[in-house]
């Protein structure tokens, strides 16, 4: 067992510190670039529809498309979600600090990694320390493939609350683990566990967008007032539904996996694969909602909003797993760290 390095646990705490002010300023960026843009496109719709005198449609990103079919302003972000030629300066600033952030934050986690001398997961503070930190990068990775800038204002504000939370709700001093968690099963469960809630948080942004989406375009559709300027960034509800579902669909897998490595873990520790532990019991549960919204979307035709929100419950699962249940119920998952 490795001796504890107290001072690489202070550094590690500090290098959150510096991430979370550093993501704070990545997030006011994103929110800028949703304000401004909107304002921008919103002066383009008006100016190609007084010209032609017809309004204007839904086009790609970046597009001036004129069109009398539609309602006026009813402009979305391109469906495939492609880079448009336009460049967005405060986006890109967003972005480079959102980089410089989780350089930052992985400094924090590999050097309370070393403070402790084990995987930086052992209770609630790294769980979520960890867990925003895999959630930004699987959004910078994102990236390369698709303009999901739209996304940086709701994900980074996650990571931020996340950061914060750990630090002030949920910090605990660098130390080892109890013996039930010295494991090379800790480093395959949990890791797998974090992955797969990083993707359920992304997937959890993109359902509330949906819903907020369907109803600017159902209200746009009956002639109503856009109110919503800055969902002109954001691709029609249907494109969010797909991504949203086919990126549920490798994190229902991933939980799958998180399910039946615990199991096995469960065995070695304690004799038993299943014990009815309120932690085992949440974590089939949220298996169970998820596995019912790929099941309710993909043959019994349950799209649009119902679908966003079975994805909203999931997720809300996941937090109550965490938070409630690690806090609340006292059971053999009892390793919150919390005095």
């Amino acid at each position: 067992m490795f001796p504890i390095n107290e001072t690489m646990g202070q550094y590690s705490e500090l290098f959150m510190l510096l991430a979370a002010g550093t993501y704070t300023v990545a997030f006011v960026a994103f929110a800028w670039d949703l304000a401004k843009s909107s304002k921008t496109l919103r002066a383009v719709d008006l100016k190609a529809a007084a010209a032609a005198k017809v309004p204007v449609a839904v086009g790609s990103a970046g597009s001036e498309t004129v069109t009398a079919a539609g309602p006026a302003g009813a402009r979305t972000a391109g469906s495939d979600m492609r880079y448009a030629a336009e460049r967005r300066a405060p986006a890109r600033v967003a972005v480079a600090l959102t980089i410089l952030g989780v350089l930052i934050h992985g400094a924090g986690v590999v050097t309370r990694a070393i403070g402790a001398g084990r995987v930086p997961w052992g209770n609630m503070y790294e769980f979520l320390t960890t867990g925003a930190f895999v959630a930004v990068v699987v959004f910078l990775l994102a990236l390369v493939r698709r303009d999901l800038r739209f996304l940086g204002t709701f994900v980074i504000g996650l990571a931020v609350i996340m950061l914060v939370a750990a630090s002030v709700a949920y910090w605990t001093p660098v130390g080892h683990l109890v013996p039930a968690l010295q494991s090379y099963w800790l480093v395959i469960h949990v890791s797998i566990a974090v992955l797969s809630s990083a993707l359920f948080t992304l997937t959890f942004a993109m359902s509330a967008l949906q819903l907020v989406q369907s109803h600017r375009q159902k209200t746009l559709a009956a002639g109503g007032v856009d109110k919503l300027g800055f969902m002109r960034l954001v691709p029609d509800a249907l494109s969010l539904e797909n991504l949203s579902y086919r990126i549920n669909t490798v994190a229902f897998v991933g939980w799958t996996f998180t399910l039946m490595f615990g199991a096995i873990w469960a065995e070695k520790a304690w004799g038993r694969f299943w014990g009815w532990d309120t932690k085992e019991v949440w974590t089939f549960v949220i298996w169970v909602v998820y596995a019912g919204y790929l099941h309710a979307r993909a043959t019994r035709g349950w799209t649009g909003t119902r679908a966003a929100w079975l994805s909203i419950v999931g997720y809300l699962c996941v937090i109550f797993n965490f938070t409630i249940v690690n806090q609340f119920f006292n059971g053999l998952h009892s390793y919150s760290g919390l005095q």
